[in-house]
């Protein structure tokens, strides 16, 4: 499939996020001079052909007051890792659980989830139920709490004419 111009539109019209309206769809729409159903369909083909992988809310936890957000980096055999994941993955306060390389010697970890809470302490507790819920005692891990947020976006696909704030800084 080959991207027309109406795609790269419609691409740089939710890339940053939908209007947070009763009917984002519609909006767009307008914008775009389509009808709602035309810019839902069109979006159903990129996603079904790949060209959009997936659509989903990028949460600013920040935002909403929750300052302690977690990665715990965990070293799963690598036989039980579709099972623990799964388990981790169904917690309620876990946002994010995916499988990635170690990379030994120096990171042996291959599980990776994402726990976000308004402080440490509440963290670190909701991590030591779901070790004893889960049988995990003895699975080493290494929780890392976020010092700062640099960015916090979905994918973007088409160039919208932006410089990066690196090419725009002055070096005279």
């Amino acid at each position: 499939m080959v991207l027309n111009e109406q795609d790269r539109e419609l691409i740089a019209a939710i890339q940053g996020g939908l209007p947070l309206v009763a009917k984002p769809y519609a909006a767009i729409a307008t914008q775009l001079g389509l009808t709602e159903t035309q810019v839902i369909a069109r979006l159903q083909l990129l996603q079904e052909t790949g060209l959009i992988k997936r659509m989903g809310v990028v949460v600013k936890h920040r935002a909403l007051g929750y300052r302690a957000n977690a990665m715990v980096v965990w070293d799963i055999p690598d036989a039980e890792v579709e099972r623990i994941g799964a388990l981790l993955a169904d917690e309620t306060c876990v946002t994010l659980c995916y499988q990635r390389p170690r990379r030994l010697p120096a990171w042996p970890y291959n599980l990776f989830c994402m726990i976000h809470g308004r402080e440490r302490d509440g963290v670190l507790r909701r991590l030591e139920q779901i070790i004893a819920f889960h049988g995990l005692e003895k699975i080493p891990h290494t929780v890392l709490f976020s010092g700062r947020s640099f960015k916090q976006r979905g994918a973007h696909y088409v160039d919208t004419g932006r410089v990066p704030a690196v090419q725009r800084k002055s070096h005279g």
